[in-house]
């Protein structure tokens, strides 16, 4: 497979074409913090959380280390003071969003901020429309029963027209997946409900089980 050499942080790595800069930044030990990226879904840049700089200053630009492909030569850096203040605006953003979940205010107390500066719509909410309950859902399950409705800032992940959804197989990896623990679902007497069913418990196909089990235990 052709490679492609860049610079990250000043060190110079050459990593497979078609790798996007946070694959690459993954393979040379870097961190980058994400909340919905997964590597068994294609990547969205929801979240704008892995901003990364590339360019040569004073011509820079952020952009989605999760979405933007590796470049000949390209010079990247993943914790300039540009980068780390975009993020902690995003986290502000995400603190507003979201204020009582916890991973958001651990990622937030990392670059030192502990209060959001913008107004929260729902001091109880846990969702950050990540997105990757939904994609999880349409990509890897293939039944596409939960989905985003309106726009912000009412958004919100649901069943279509907020009702049980016939397409929903019970798996459960809307919630397996979700970075914030905020889809509620009950087991007990062999019985599993979730988005308002109720499914007897069942050994799922091989092929289906190995992919749910990637994707729940992936560490985001």
């Amino acid at each position: 497979m052709e490679e492609v050499g860049l610079l990250i942080n000043g060190i110079y790595l050459k990593v497979p074409q078609g790798y996007t800069l946070l694959q690459a930044a993954q393979q040379l030990g870097v961190d980058i913090p994400t909340l919905c990226y997964h590597p068994e879904l294609p990547s969205e840049g929801n979240c704008r959380l892995c901003v990364v700089e590339i360019g040569e200053y004073p011509r820079t630009r952020l952009v989605n280390s999760c979405t933007y492909p590796v470049e000949p030569g390209l010079n990247v850096q993943t914790h300039s003071e540009k980068v780390l203040q975009a993020r902690r605006i995003v986290l502000e953003l995400l603190l507003a969003r979201a204020p009582k979940a916890k991973l958001i205010q651990d990622l937030a107390a990392e670059m030192g901020i502990h209060e959001s500066r913008f107004k929260s719509e729902d001091p109880y909410e846990l969702c950050v429309l990540c997105g990757l309950c939904v994609r999880t859902c349409r990509e890897i399950v293939g039944v596409s029963a939960i989905s985003m409705a309106n726009r912000t800032p009412g958004k919100l992940v649901t069943t279509p027209f907020l009702e049980p959804s016939d397409a929903c197989i019970g798996c459960g990896s809307c919630a397996f997946v979700c970075p914030t623990e905020v889809i509620p679902y009950i087991e007990k007497d062999g019985k599993r409900i979730i988005w308002g069913r109720e499914f007897e418990l069942v050994r799922c196909n091989v092929k289906l089980e190995q992919k749910l089990k990637s994707i729940s235990t992936v560490k985001l």
